[in-house]
C-alpha cells in the first residue's frame, strides 16, 4: 500500500511527506517464504523503483522549498485566484493609534505601502528597491509617487483587524496606477479607498524615464486585463486637479526637516513623510471636532535629506454648520501633533457636497527657494459623540 507520512506542513513541500512504499512481504512475513523466487526479484525491483521516484520528489520538494522565503511562508497575505490583487489582513498596533483609540492617517498610509510591496514580492519583484524589475534594476529606475488619494470612512480602532486588497494597473504613457480596498475583516464592510499615481525614475540623474515596451511588460504581465478602479463613480475625488495655495496662507509652520527615519532605501524621502508635514498647519480648532475623511496629494518636486520645509494651510470651504469653530475664524499659528480619526461609519462614495466638512488646501514647499514639493486638498467630518 501507499501512504503519506504525518506533516503539518504543506504537502508539496515537506520532506516527511515523500511517498513510501510499504510491503506486505517483509522478512518477518510467514508468507515471504511462500512467493516464487521469480515474483519476489520482480516485487523489490518495483519497491527499489518507487522508493528512487520518493527520493527524487522529496529533492523537487527541498529545491521548492529553498526558493520561498521565510517571510514569504509566514506572511497571511496572498495572491487571489486569478493572479492579478493581493490581500493581507492587518491587526491594529497600539503604536499605530492616537488619543481616540483609532488608527492615525498615518499608519493607514503606512498600511497601503506595507501592502504594495508585499505584492510585489509575491510576484517576485525585487525586495532592494521598493519592486523593481530586472529591467528597471538594469537602468537604474526606481518608483516615485505622483499623486496620492485616500478616503477613509471608518478608522480602525486598536486590536481591529482590516483587510487590503490592492493591484496595480498601467495609467497612461509613462504612469502606473495602484489602488486599495480595505474593509473590516470582521463584517467584510467596506471601511476605505485609496488610489495612487506612480512614476519611474532614474535613480542616478532623478530624472523621469519614459517607461519602454520591454519594461512595461515585465510588470504589466501583473496587472488585470480589464481596467479596474476602486473609484469608479463619475467624477470622484479622486482625478479632481488641486488649486495652488496662494500666498498669504491663513496657517503656517516652519522649520520642518526630514529625519533620518524618514528616509527610504532609495535615500528619498517617504512619501507617508509629507503627509505628516502636510497636517502640522492644521488650526487645532478643527481637529478637535472633526476628522480626516479625504486627502489626495500631488508631490511636485523630491525634498532632500538637508532641506527645510514649510507647510501651509488655507481653508478652501466650510460647512453650513460652522459652530463647532466660531465663526470659522482659526489662529494663524495651528499647530497639530494628531491626526486620528474616530469611528465613524460613512458609506463609499458619499463624499458630496451635502455631507462635505471643511475643506483645506494645502502646500509643501523648500524655505529657502520657495519651490513648491507637494500640493493638497483635505476633506473633513464632524466627530460623532463618544
Amino acid at each position: 500500500m501507499l501512504s503519506v507520512g504525518n506533516c503539518h506542513c504543506r504537502p508539496w513541500k515537506c520532506r516527511t511527506n515523500a511517498i513510501k512504499f510499504k510491503s506486505p512481504f517483509t522478512s518477518s512475513s510467514p508468507c515471504l517464504n511462500a512467493v516464487p523466487a521469480s515474483l519476489n526479484r520482480n516485487f523489490r525491483s518495483f519497491r527499489l523503483e518507487v522508493s528512487a521516484s520518493a527520493s527524487s520528489q522529496t529533492r523537487l520538494c527541498e529545491e521548492e522549498a529553498q526558493q520561498l522565503s521565510l517571510a514569504d511562508r509566514l506572511r497571511p497575505g496572498g495572491l487571489a485566484p486569478d493572479g492579478f490583487s493581493y490581500k493581507e489582513n492587518f491587526t491594529i498596533r497600539c503604536y499605530e493609534v492616537g488619543v481616540n483609540r483609532t488608527a492615525t492617517i498615518e499608519a493607514v498610509a503606512n498600511l497601503l505601502q506595507e501592502v504594495a510591496c508585499n505584492h510585489a514580492q509575491s510576484v517576485g519583484f525585487s525586495t532592494d528597491g521598493f519592486a523593481t524589475t530586472p529591467a528597471m534594476r538594469k537602468r537604474h529606475l526606481i518608483w516615485v509617487a505622483a499623486r496620492m488619494h485616500i478616503e477613509v470612512y471608518k478608522y480602525p480602532a486598536w486590536g481591529d483587524v482590516t483587510e487590503i486588497e490592492t493591484w496595480c494597473q498601467g495609467e497612461g504613457k509613462i504612469g502606473t496606477r495602484r489602488d486599495w480596498i480595505l474593509k473590516d475583516a470582521t463584517t467584510e464592510n467596506i471601511i476605505g479607498r485609496a488610489t495612487s499615481t506612480w512614476v519611474m525614475m532614474n535613480q542616478d540623474t532623478r530624472r523621469l524615464y519614459r517607461a519602454t515596451d520591454d519594461v512595461r511588460d515585465e510588470y504589466m504581465v501583473h496587472c488585470p486585463k480589464s481596467p479596474r478602479l476602486a473609484f469608479p463613480e463619475e467624477n470622484n475625488n479622486s482625478s479632481k486637479k488641486i488649486p495652488k495655495l496662494e500666498d498669504p496662507a491663513q496657517h503656517s509652520r516652519s522649520g520642518l526637516m526630514p529625519r533620518r527615519a524618514d528616509l527610504d532605501m532609495n535615500q528619498h524621502v517617504n512619501n507617508v513623510t509629507y503627509i505628516g508635514w502636510v497636517l502640522e498647519s492644521m488650526p487645532q480648532e478643527v481637529l478637535d471636532t472633526h476628522e480626516l475623511e479625504m486627502i489626495t496629494l500631488d508631490y511636485r518636486r523630491e525634498c532632500n535629506k538637508d532641506d527645510i520645509v514649510e507647510s501651509l494651510t488655507s481653508l478652501l470651504s466650510e460647512p453650513s454648520d460652522s459652530s463647532a469653530v466660531e465663526n470659522g475664524a482659526f489662529p494663524s499659528n495651528g499647530n497639530a501633533t494628531s491626526t486620528n480619526g474616530a469611528a465613524t461609519i460613512r458609506s463609499p462614495g458619499s463624499l458630496s457636497s451635502n455631507n462635505r466638512g471643511f475643506e483645506f488646501l494645502h502646500m509643501l514647499r523648500l524655505a529657502e527657494s520657495g519651490f513648491e514639493i507637494n500640493r493638497g486638498r483635505t476633506e473633513w467630518r464632524r466627530k460623532l459623540a463618544r
